[in-house]
């Protein structure tokens, strides 16, 4: 418990020190959401709740505020953990060789994706009830919370399997944007087909959009999504397991190649 503590600590530490994604949060999201009020019309617009069947009808403006802060809190949340992940990559390897335990160091960073989530996500729903109110809003924030985990751990596996800083960061926003933008039924025809099941932040886009204009619990919709959250998940951290134990292979077969072929004291005392 007190190396998890520690590991999570120098954790929200680097997190902190990300005046990027600090930025991202305190201006981007806000601004994102604002504009999407002001630019896109009132018109109502139709769309299906699967889990349910029911037809509901709300203003395109305010499912637009939905999708962008979906995308806004996707972005952010897997930008924080790929670039904490990826810069820290090398030192983690040299904590795991020098003894330091896999298991409190990973989930250390599961502790610190849980609370840059609920910090991010409580913000944008307080966001979004500044310009309209939802009907169930904690529901609300509880979906922008699963995709928010879903792809921090997108962002940490990413981390762990991509060598360059770039595609990273491209894979997370094209992702995001074909994942959301094809779920919008206001921008996209397309929005109520059957593929549409199968893309990432499904079950937070049917959850939220149930939240914002209708009183049924979405219970099938979080559970499709924290299904794509440990499957990511198992990803990420079996990669980070397998970096971290090709570590400590390296060293112990170096140790024991020591130890095999000692040094001649004759040879020692010449050098």
């Amino acid at each position: 418990m007190r190396l998890f503590k520690i590991a999570t600590r120098y954790g929200l530490v680097e997190h902190a020190r990300n005046r990027f994604a600090m930025l991202l949060v305190a201006v981007f999201l806000p601004a994102w959401v604002i504009m999407t009020g002001l630019a896109v019309t009132k018109e109502p617009v139709r769309f299906r709740l699967r889990s349910t069947g029911h037809v509901l009808t709300a203003d395109s403006d305010k499912i637009t505020q939905i999708t962008g802060a979906l995308n806004a809190v996707t972005l952010i949340i897997g930008f924080m953990m790929f670039a904490a992940t990826f810069s820290n990559e090398a030192f983690d390897r040299r904590l795991a060789m020098a003894g330091f335990p896999r298991v409190p160091l990973g989930l250390a960073k599961v502790a610190c994706l849980i609370i840059a989530s609920v910090a991010v996500c409580s913000y944008a729903t307080a966001v979004i009830c500044c310009f309209w109110s939802p009907r169930q809003p904690v529901l609300l924030g509880a979906a922008l919370f699963c995709t928010a985990m879903t792809y921090g751990a997108l962002g940490v596996a990413l981390g762990t399997l991509l060598r360059r800083e770039v595609e990273g960061m491209f894979a997370i926003v094209m992702i995001s944007v074909v994942d959301l933008g094809l779920q919008n039924p206001f921008a996209s025809s397309g929005a109520d087909s059957d593929m549409v099941r199968w893309l990432p932040s499904y079950g937070a886009m049917q959850a939220a959009t149930a939240a914002g204009f209708s009183s049924t619990a979405p219970t099938v919709d979080f559970g499709v999504q924290l299904a794509w959250f440990a499957a990511i998940g198992f990803i990420g951290l079996f990669a980070f397991h397998r970096r971290t134990r090709s570590a400590l292979t390296v060293t112990v077969r170096i140790g024991r190649q020591a130890d095999a072929d000692p040094v001649p004291l004759g040879k020692t005392a010449k050098r």
